[in-house]
């Protein structure tokens, strides 16, 4: 997903550092075969930490959409092969 798709919100608490390299490490643990479960499991940790951190909801809920479209993206591209 390119970063301009990305909403203002995530895209303003993403970190430089994501993309220091051509390859993002979602995208390696996706050729590893465990796209999915990591995508799970962000979803996850997110939704449970809602608020907890920083007390901001609205930031938790950005960043586990986030996870849900990388799986949605996921779950797609594995049914057009």
């Amino acid at each position: 997903m390119f970063e301009a798709e990305l909403p203002k919100q995530v895209v303003e608490t993403r970190p430089v550092y994501y993309t220091t390299f051509e390859t993002e490490a979602k995208d390696v643990i996706e050729e590893l075969g465990h796209g999915e479960g990591f995508y799970i499991g962000n979803i996850i940790k997110y939704l449970y930490r809602l608020g907890r951190k920083g007390n901001n909801k609205l930031q938790d809920l950005y960043k586990a959409r986030q996870y849900m479209d990388f799986l949605i993206q996921l779950l797609e591209s594995e049914e057009e092969v």
